[in-house]
């Protein structure tokens, strides 16, 4: 470490925080969205709509996003890193539970029971990533954490897939939390300890009140927004591919199917390079790169085509990582103060627009097939985009201002 005791890119401290951020993403998002590829198989097995099967998944990510307002700010009295201990282990015992549940409401008991165990690593993760890794370091450590995200949530599905497949659900959900509780000794081991973090006591007051300063801030509440459409975008295409891929004319197995979340792995590699591109070119000319790239893959997914729609699929996910990765780490560099309640606030509308779009998509599935639900998604879409025109605007005019003000001219990249 150097530069006032902040980890920095190419030390071995780097390494071991990112390696470790890497494996509490992967955890997070195996547990989290373990349920995604089931739908059709909890719709056949207890014989209930796609609506209410994407409950499995909507109601997670919904108890999740509450959880991590007041999680942050528990952080800010317990600590960073054992409040992520205690989230990554208790979340991956409930999924291991999960297996036995007798009936569909108490699946949805022990989602709703993870989504707030998991809440913590989400939560305090960006909040301990801008408060100990250098700034300049920032959106290639932010990129490497949502890559252990993308492989988490890319090779979670793919097990569900293929053990359910051999087996069946309840040995793939078991399966999953077995393979958490090892990724989360792995990530108390790696992680060092804060250095920037000062305890302070938890005031109710205080926090709705730095929740209301945050919500004032208008360039955060264009990022919160972003964050609202892209991942209500993400979830709502992969929610619902699984059941038109496994009916005519393509009638894919629930192996070949739970293998389509290979495409993940582009995510791994988008995160990263469009996290470091944003350093380079300016956040805002690489964000509106990754909405146009999510914009054009759910085009491709209308053509019947099966390599096409795949290839459509790889685009959306190749823009979705990079976007949320420009997008999350740009909230840690905006807020100047209590960056764990702007981090939970970004995280509660990311997670709101899961399970929004979740579950909507099932409406526009069942009243109109593919095409409504590819007509949500660019829907969102538009709106992220009138978001960050809005963002770049206030980003310039906030430019003048210091231009204004300050006597030598300074250059921001936005």
């Amino acid at each position: 470490m150097n530069q006032g005791n902040y980890i920095t890119k190419g030390t071995r401290p780097f390494r071991r925080t990112t390696l470790a951020m890497f494996f509490g993403g992967f955890n997070t998002f195996a547990i989290m969205y373990s349920t995604q590829p089931l739908l059709p198989v909890f719709s056949r097995e207890f014989h209930i709509s796609p609506t209410v099967a994407s409950l499995s998944l909507s109601l997670t990510t919904m108890a999740l996003a509450l959880s991590m307002l007041f999680v942050g700010s528990l952080s800010e009295v317990k600590g960073r890193k054992p409040l992520m201990n205690f989230s990554l282990i208790s979340a991956s015992v409930l999924a291991i539970l999960t297996a036995f549940v007798p009936n569909y409401p108490f699946l949805l008991l022990f989602r709703v029971l993870q989504g707030i165990a998991l809440a913590g690593l989400p939560a305090v993760a960006m909040a301990y990533l801008s408060e100990e890794i250098e700034p300049r370091d920032l959106g290639v450590a932010m990129g490497l954490y949502i890559s252990g995200v993308s492989v988490g949530g890319m090779t979670g599905r793919i097990i569900i897939g293929v053990l359910t497949d051999f087996f069946n659900w309840r040995v793939a959900l078991g399966t999953i939390g077995i393979l958490s509780v090892a990724a989360s000794l792995f990530f108390s081991y790696l992680l060092p300890p804060s250095e920037h973090f000062q305890s302070r006591p938890l005031e109710i007051k205080m926090l709705l009140k730095s929740m209301v300063n945050h919500l004032k801030d208008p360039s955060l509440l264009c990022l919160y927004g972003i964050a609202f459409f892209i991942l209500g975008s993400f979830v709502t295409l992969y929610n619902y591919i699984g059941y038109q891929l496994m009916a005519p004319p393509y009638s894919l197995s629930q192996t070949l199917v739970g293998f389509i979340f290979v495409i993940y792995i582009v995510g791994t590699f988008s995160s990263t390079w469009m996290g470091h591109q944003a350093d380079i070119h300016g956040r805002i000319k690489m964000l509106w790169i990754g909405l146009l790239i999510m914009a054009l893959g759910a085009y491709l997914t209308l053509l019947t085509s099966l390599v096409i729609k795949i290839l459509g699929i790889a685009l959306f996910t190749f823009g979705f990582f990079g976007s949320h990765s420009i997008a999350s780490s740009w909230v840690g560099r905006q807020a100047l103060h209590d960056k764990a309640q702007a981090s939970s606030l970004y995280l509660f509308f990311y997670y709101a627009g899961s399970s929004t779009g979740g579950t909507t998509g099932g409406t526009f599935w069942q009243a109109f097939g593919w095409l409504g639900v590819i007509s949500l998604i660019l829907g969102f879409l538009i709106c992220a985009f009138l978001l960050s025109f809005r963002l770049n605007f206030i980003s310039h005019l906030n430019l003048e201002r210091k231009t204004t003000l300050t006597p030598k001219k300074q250059t921001v990249n936005v």
